[in-house]
């Protein structure tokens, strides 16, 4: 039987006037919980990543400076959130309920950590919320497999591309809000830019047509950027998506890794709407789709 990763149980008090919303992963955990998605059995609780293994993909001085709360003021500005001991414990766990997850799809065909996605850190900075980039540690760590991202974000995943561009196993497929950040995007494998309040229809469409350039038989595990904040009502998102069009898009990236037999490790992502029900009730969807299609 397969299993969850979350990590909300290591709490950060970010103040009522901080924009990210930290209480969104206890409560996907507690809906998935009340809507009989998964059971409490399914759900094993996070471990941090060992530092070793950030060092894969991470300049060792970086790393050292993130757990030493050494970095510089400037640099730490610049990931928007605060730079404290239980911040690091957290991301250290975020972590690893990435990586954990990823075991656990290659030995039971799909798993998922309640939190993660942290493509905006790059090799030796962060930024975007993000302090180590999870997909670039697991690709590190998985170097004799090929590796399928699919990131479907709203923001691109600058770090993902910084860090893994010339990574042999891995190939990266992005599909991203062209008028969102971050601004200078960096280019990878498949880069899709959708344009500014773009709807269900046009989105759809494309994402089928890219992904039909892909030979997604020829990898081993499927890494899954699930970011809602393609929602219309997601105020750091600037696409016009329903919830409809969110749990169409996730349909189409779990048929994909069924109907090819590819292991998929799936991280909920980006997630930023005022009201943060309608963001809770997207990731819901998502954990929705992939049980019916895996029947978990």
């Amino acid at each position: 039987m397969t299993k969850f990763i979350y990590s909300d149980t290591y709490k950060v008090s970010l103040g009522e006037k901080h924009r990210f919303p930290m209480e969104k992963y206890r409560l996907l955990r507690e809906s998935l919980i009340e809507n009989a998605i998964v059971c409490k059995s399914q759900l094993e609780e996070s471990k941090p990543i060992e530092v070793e293994h950030l060092y894969l993909a991470h300049d060792q001085e970086y790393v050292d400076q993130i757990i030493n709360l050494s970095l510089e003021r400037k640099e730490a500005r610049k990931i928007g959130l605060p730079l404290t001991n239980e911040m690091v414990i957290r991301t250290m766990a975020s972590i690893g309920a990435s990586v954990r997850a990823s075991e656990l799809a290659l030995e039971y065909g799909v798993s998922a950590a309640l939190s993660s996605g942290t493509h905006h850190a790059h090799y030796d900075s962060g930024e975007g919320y993000c302090f180590f980039n999870d997909f670039a540690v697991i690709s590190r760590l998985n170097r004799d497999k090929k590796v399928l991202i699919i990131d479907l974000d709203v923001h691109q995943g600058n770090g993902n591309a910084s860090i893994l561009n010339e990574d042999k196993n891995v190939l990266i497929f992005d599909m991203f809000c062209a008028e969102n950040y971050p601004y200078r995007k960096v280019e990878t494998h498949i880069n899709i830019p959708v344009p500014k309040n773009s709807e269900d229809g046009l989105y759809l469409e494309l994402l089928n047509k890219e992904l039909k350039t892909i030979d997604v038989s020829s990898f081993d595990l499927i890494l899954y950027q699930a970011g809602v904040d393609i929602l219309s009502h997601d105020h750091l998102g600037l696409l016009n998506i329903s919830h409809d069009g969110v749990l169409e898009r996730d349909k189409i990236i779990f048929d994909l890794a069924k109907k090819h037999g590819v292991p998929i490790s799936f991280v909920i992502g980006g997630g930023y709407a005022k009201n943060i029900s309608e963001t809770v009730s997207a990731y819901v969807n998502t954990f929705k789709a992939a049980k019916n299609i895996f029947k978990f």
